[in-house]
């Protein structure tokens, strides 16, 4: 079963700009990466059963309609195992504060430094302890 990340975006260029950041990862099948172009188009997603295994979900902020702040808690209540990691253009202290409140596992800013997000999806797809 392949693992999947969710990239929810409403910026047309931020699809290829992650493909090629990790086409060597797509390309070894280390993981299947997944584009939602709207808050809502993510939870009608989510909420459908897939056949990959959710590992993390990567979300802007300021988008039309649902913000992805706002989803912030929907997604939580639908998959609350899943981490969320929010990305802003502002990474000011009370939009940190109101993602991690929101129940966000992190936050990035843009422009998005993919070493460490790479660091952060590799953390993921390391083998959990035997329990």
């Amino acid at each position: 079963m392949s693992v999947l990340v969710l990239v929810v975006d409403d910026e047309p260029d931020v699809e290829p700009l992650f493909r090629q950041q990790f086409r060597r990862d797509l390309r070894a099948q280390r993981f299947v990466m997944d584009f939602a172009i709207s808050a809502a188009d993510a939870l009608t997603r989510i909420a459908d059963p897939i056949e990959q295994t959710l590992i993390l979900i990567l979300s802007d902020i300021n988008m039309p309609g649902m913000t992805g702040l706002e989803m912030l808690p929907k997604v939580r209540e639908m998959r609350p195992e899943v981490p969320i990691i929010m990305i802003t253009a502002y990474g000011d202290p009370e939009t940190k504060r109101k993602a991690l409140e929101g129940g966000a596992t992190g936050l990035l800013t843009k422009p998005i430094d993919f070493t460490l997000l790479r660091s952060e999806i590799d953390s993921r797809l390391q083998p959990g302890p035997a329990s």
